[in-house]
């Protein structure tokens, strides 16, 4: 392509220098970049909530939790949890209750399972500083809230896999 068209398709992907997001070019135009803001997630405040009261509920339980939000390629890993014998991997689920919703651990489906087995074992490989447990487990720990943000209930399955 050359010529006017080529010039006419340059100029509608520019824009004046004066905006926020550019690059300058020689002609005094820029060049202009498909920049979407950020919008945080608005589920991540809630579950960011239900990992707390989750880890809470396992240290009243016993448990010392050893490690929050372990990344790995594979996603995030919740919550290790350990209580002197066992060595829990728990998956964190929160939901907003409302009528006909889904029960939070019904979204633990076979391929978060398999996900959460691959960050369990790089969590393995990669802290060698960890506690000694003659058990390895997973858990999935559910967490309701209602409309208003108030706790309904947590449902803590040991062993859920």
């Amino acid at each position: 392509m050359c010529g006017w068209r080529a010039v006419s398709i340059l100029r509608s992907w520019i824009r004046a220098p004066h905006g926020c997001c550019h690059s300058a070019q020689p002609n005094g135009y820029t060049l202009r970049r498909s920049v979407r803001r950020v919008q945080g997630d608005p589920r991540q405040p809630l579950g960011r909530f239900g990992e707390r009261i989750a880890a809470e509920h396992l240290e009243r339980r016993g448990y010392q939790v050893i490690e929050r939000n372990y990344r790995t390629r594979w996603g995030e890993l919740d919550i290790v949890a350990y209580d002197g014998r066992t060595l829990a991997f728990c998956e964190v689920k929160t939901r907003r209750a409302r009528a006909g919703g889904a029960d939070p651990l019904e979204s633990v489906r076979s391929s978060k399972r398999l996900r959460v087995r691959r960050m369990a074992r790089s969590w393995l490989s990669e802290r060698t500083d960890r506690p000694y447990a003659e058990v390895l487990r997973f858990d999935a720990i559910g967490v309701t809230f209602d409309l208003a943000g108030h706790l309904v209930k947590i449902e803590h399955v040991e062993g859920a896999w």
